[in-house]
């Protein structure tokens, strides 16, 4: 029998154990070892472990969901108005060199949360956390609308993050809540279909909110629904509390968030910074990146020898199962938001579309990403197998993302950019649905709700860690270019820095630079396809290490 700790499970080692075998004693075979594990699971139950909820049926499970996708809607619909609208927001803020500080500020405040919105809504339940979340969402959107400067923005994003991302970790703990493995995939692709719907939508609606009313309307029309969403899943929702009344916030791994997010904050300063606002040989550079790795150093450490129930648990990543799905989805992650924040880029700048018309090209990616995880969720019910599926996912994604660096030049046809971000968003999606279900199968029952925290952990990180090197390579390579076209020029570095600062300038260059400057923004955004491939590749590497496990067909994992 496993000797209990508070609420995580030290078990002693199984008799026969393999790839196909869940972390920590989950038995995955038939006969007289399912019987007697289904029983142990039985007598912990009645003792007090982790209580299961009941299975609902289709209707009422519906119901549910679909009040929480309301939420998740509008957490997609506001990354992508923020990838669209990031043009016009910096140029009213004359601030292009702080760009990915508005998209990382919400990323960061994701990587901080998220990881503990497991943890927190088992103590406190998922309701509790759905009001947190939906709260905070809605000011930071609504603080954002308000924004009066650069650094204003940025707050409001770090606000909506705290919320937005536990908007969606919520929805997907309550959905391993509720639902056995083996359906699990069908309905986390249904929920990526809201997820995606709300990416497609998002650069279309703010781009036409933005064309007719100007960019701030694209936040303030979101609160009211956003709220609504929140008030809906709040009713609907019905899980029981995992944790008992003495489990209380002292058992919360602060210091683990504090160490992961300092890690982070230091890098992205160091990344933004060099060659960027000062040299890369400056002490502001030379300073935070060391600093960075000895924070995520000491936050190793604290997960590993401090914590007593750490954020991202240590011994769950020495699988090796566990901790490939981890670093894909860190990888692909690191891809697709260096391209989704830097395509709009490329459409508005390069090929000189609206906004509006920026958000439309990018439908197929979101269209693909919906696609994806629900093909993926219906081919894992029907045959409980997933291994080979995601290999063949990560060819279509090295493929879409090899054709976007060839094509994606100073001109490009208007049918190729649909069907590259098509195969992107298809393979990215599948690879959501995928990695979530390997993780969950891979570990015990109590700890589903922890393992996909870090799932989601490793994705915010991954997302800001791609859009900051992204934004790192383009702002170099395009300073780099301008000065070696017009460095020679009268007034050439005051006119570079507006460039840089505010995209609309290329629009309106003295004579004899226009051609010259979008030479420059292809050369650098080339930089960023690189960039996007090289995490793609990345992605495929680590892929090859995820095994199969058993999808079981109940809640109980008794069959």
């Amino acid at each position: 029998m496993a000797k209990k700790n508070g609420p995580l499970e030290v078990l002693s080692p199984q008799p026969v154990s393999d790839e196909r075998t869940p972390l920590l004693g989950e038995s995955g075979g038939d006969g007289e070892g399912l019987e007697a594990q289904a029983e142990q699971e039985r007598r912990e139950h009645d003792v007090g472990a982790t209580p299961v909820a009941d299975e609902p049926n289709t209707r009422k499970l519906l119901l549910t969901m679909s009040s929480l996708w309301v939420c998740t809607f509008f957490a997609a619909l506001d990354a992508t108005i923020v990838a669209t609208l990031a043009k016009p927001i910096t140029a009213s803020f004359e601030s292009g060199t702080l760009y990915s500080w508005v998209a990382s500020g919400y990323l960061i405040a994701n990587a901080a949360f998220q990881p503990l919105s497991g943890k927190l809504t088992d103590i406190y339940g998922r309701r509790a956390g759905l009001v947190f979340a939906t709260i905070f969402f809605a000011a930071g959107t609504l603080i954002c609308g308000l924004a009066q400067t650069g650094w204003m923005m940025i707050l409001g994003r770090v606000v909506a993050g705290s919320g937005g991302g536990c908007l969606n970790t919520i929805s997907t703990f309550v959905a391993s809540d509720l639902i056995p493995l083996r359906k699990r995939g069908v309905w986390q692709g249904m929920g990526n279909i809201v997820f995606g719907t709300g990416m497609g939508l998002g650069g279309v609606f703010g781009g036409a909110i933005h064309d007719r009313f100007g960019w701030r309307y694209a936040f303030y029309l979101q609160v009211p629904f956003i709220l609504i969403g929140g008030v809906l899943g709040c009713v609907m929702i019905n899980v029981p509390v995992k944790e008992t009344e003495e489990d209380k916030i002292h058992r919360v791994d602060f210091l683990g968030v504090f160490t992961l997010v300092t890690s982070l904050v230091l890098l992205l300063l160091g990344l933004n910074s060099g060659g960027n606002i000062v040299p890369w040989n400056h002490p502001l550079v030379w300073v935070t990146l060391p600093l960075s790795m000895a924070f995520l150093a000491a936050f190793v450490y604290v997960e590993a020898r401090v914590a007593h129930e750490p954020i991202i648990p240590v011994h769950l990543l020495l699988s090796q199962t566990v901790s490939a799905a981890c670093l894909v989805n860190w990888f692909s992650t690191m891809s697709v938001f260096a391209l989704v924040y830097y395509g709009p880029i490329y459409f508005q700048v390069v090929m000189g579309v609206s906004a509006t018309r920026a958000g439309t090209l990018f439908i197929p990616q979101s269209a693909g990403t919906a696609l994806g995880s629900l093909g993926s969720g219906l081919f894992m019910r029907a045959t409980g197998k997933y291994r080979w599926l995601n290999l063949l996912m990560q060819v279509i994604m090295i493929s879409g993302c090899s054709l976007i660096l060839a094509t994606f030049n100073a001109s490009v046809e208007d049918v190729p950019p649909f069907i590259y971000l098509f195969m992107v968003g298809f393979a990215y999606g599948s690879m959501l649905t995928v990695t979530l279900i390997s993780l969950i199968a891979a570990v015990d029952h109590k700890y589903q709700a922890i393992i996909t925290s870090a799932s989601y952990a490793f994705r915010s990180t991954g997302s800001t860690i791609g859009i900051t090197i992204g934004s790192a390579v383009f702002q170099n390579l395009l300073k780099t270019g301008l000065f070696n076209r017009f460095g020679d020029r009268p007034g050439a570095t005051d006119e570079i820095r507006r460039i840089r600062e505010n995209p609309d300038e290329v629009m309106h260059l003295p004579p004899g630079w226009h051609d010259g400057a979008i030479e420059a923004y292809v050369d650098a955004l080339r930089g960023v396809w690189v960039v996007v491939l090289g995490f793609a590749l990345l992605a495929a590497f680590t892929s090859l290490f995820i095994k199969e496990q058993v999808l079981h067909k109940n809640l109980e994992r008794s069959r």
